[in-house]
């Protein structure tokens, strides 16, 4: 019985991480094909930034170029994921397609591989509760196993999703003042504000620069500057660069000049970067306010008090 209660946890730790472990596979279809209609818009003697990032960047990958565990997992995580709409409510599907996009997992076999993750790890509940009751462990330790076996099964994907949203947009508002600087100064020195772009996102890599080398790659196969802008908007959900985009649009749709736009919104881009970084200094003490009192202070007053505690028993009582 033993055997079996040390069994069962690590198994279900192991299919977690197997799975967290997919969902992190790089979205290879979408950059793909993105790859491949920059290169149709390009001459081929002409280097796009797609090209110097790789060398294989001309050449769409195959199919059979995925991992053989990836390709033997996604039929499974299609299949799991279709039970799992039929009992997931409406609202929570909507929710979860909207963070995997903010967190840059829009394709459709990222949200598959999700629901079947969140299908399978809230279906080891019962099982992990009932391994529990079996065990018959001591009263505390029994309840804080199963408060642990919860908490990883039920709320590790949700946990993850949002940790990786919130990931992904630091890391657009902090590249955004360096983006905006390097776009400031391409335009001012006569470039195109398409060219100057691609020419940035080379110099800036991150889920910021992807965002906008996918948006040039919507415009170069005939979408709308503005709807473009718009998307990216609803793919990432960061107030500073919607505050850009916005200021993009409005000097699309009025004529002004993108260079004065692009001045100032690098500036203000600064000022936000500034004010963000000295509210979570302010928020630090906060933080370490939970590690401190229960975790800090009872070692130090065992360390401080306990010799002395120790020799008034010695001494008075004993």
């Amino acid at each position: 019985m033993g055997l079996l209660l040390v069994i069962v946890p690590i198994a279900a730790l192991a299919g977690l991480v197997v799975a967290l472990w997919l969902q992190r596979a790089p979205r290879r279809a979408a950059l793909a094909t993105l790859r491949s209609a920059i290169t149709i818009a390009h001459p081929v003697g002409r280097p796009t930034p797609s090209q110097h990032d790789s060398p294989s960047a001309s050449s769409p990958r195959v199919e059979g170029e995925r991992p053989a565990l990836q390709r033997a997992v996604d039929p499974i995580a299609a299949a799991i994921a279709g039970a799992a709409r039929r009992f997931s409510p409406p609202s929570y599907l909507a929710s979860a397609q909207r963070r995997l996009t903010l967190a840059g997992r829009d394709r459709q076999a990222d949200f598959d591989r999700f629901l079947s993750l969140r299908f399978v790890s809230l279906a080891l509940v019962p099982p992990a509760f009932l391994v529990l009751l079996v065990a018959r462990l001591p009263g505390i330790y029994g309840l804080l196993a199963f408060f642990l076996i919860v908490s990883a099964l039920g709320l590790g994907p949700e946990a993850w999703l949002n940790h990786s949203v919130g990931q992904r947009q630091e890391r657009i508002r902090r590249d955004l003042p360096a983006l905006l600087e390097l776009l400031m100064i391409s335009v001012e020195a006569g470039l195109g504000f398409d060219q100057a772009l691609s020419r940035s996102v080379t110099s800036v890599p991150g889920p910021l620069s992807a965002e906008f080398s996918r948006f040039l790659g919507e415009v170069r196969m005939g979408a709308d500057h503005g709807d473009a802008l718009e998307a990216i908007d609803r793919r990432t959900d960061v107030e500073e660069l919607r505050s850009f985009l916005m200021a993009l649009v409005q000097a699309e749709t009025f004529g002004v000049s993108v260079g004065s736009i692009l001045r100032a919104q690098a500036d203000q881009a600064r000022v936000a970067q500034r004010q963000h970084v000295q509210e979570q200094a302010q928020k630090a003490p906060v933080k370490m306010l939970f590690p401190l009192v229960f975790c800090v202070l009872p070692a130090l007053f065992i360390v401080v008090v306990g010799p002395a505690v120790i020799e008034i028993y010695r001494t008075l009582i004993k």
